[in-house]
């Protein structure tokens, strides 16, 4: 590989190593706040989504009524749900948790459940049987806790992420130059 390549990649790294431990950092020790400008995030999206859906109404000539209309009604959906995200940002944040909760417990349980269905594929049945179980547990408990099990998942990211981009940094630096 070249030189110039090999540059390239391990300033890459070292990006990526520090961007991980800021976003970990911010998750690990000002949780809410992490949360919050992830919740004034989306909610920006949701008024830009909103905006451009109107915007084509006006744009879209050719489109017959219902169409437009359709348009019209989602762009109008979305900009309203962004703007009542920053009327109250902590309660955004905290149906955002939520939503974020059921939609991964939901999630976990259908993989168990697949995993269960797709049992006669694999060689070693007790390990598949084994996650299949855990999975549905896991989706369990967040059914019934969504918001402190979307908090638990939320410390977990960044951990994760605080570790990673340490192990990254240390990739760095251990890289000859």
């Amino acid at each position: 590989m070249s030189d110039i390549f090999l540059k390239k990649l391990r300033n890459i790294i070292r990006f990526d190593a520090i961007v991980s431990i800021i976003f970990g950092a911010l998750i690990l020790f000002w949780p809410t706040h992490s949360a919050s400008v992830v919740a004034a995030l989306i909610g920006l999206a949701f008024i830009a989504i909103g905006i451009s859906h109107i915007a084509s109404v006006f744009d879209r000539k050719n489109e017959d009524g219902w169409a437009r209309v359709g348009n019209l009604v989602i762009g109008a959906v979305y900009f309203i749900a962004g703007v009542f995200t920053f009327i109250n940002l902590y309660a955004a944040t905290t149906y955002l948790f939520i939503i974020v909760g059921l939609l991964v417990g939901m999630t976990w349980i259908l993989e168990g459940i697949i995993e269960f269905g797709s049992l006669k594929y694999y060689t070693q049945k007790g390990w598949a049987m084994f996650s299949a179980f855990i999975s549905i547990i896991g989706g369990i408990a967040l059914l019934f806790a969504p918001l402190l099990s979307a908090i638990f998942l939320w410390q977990l990211l960044g951990a994760s992420l605080l570790v990673l981009g340490i192990i990254k940094l240390l990739h760095f630096f251990a890289w000859k130059r």
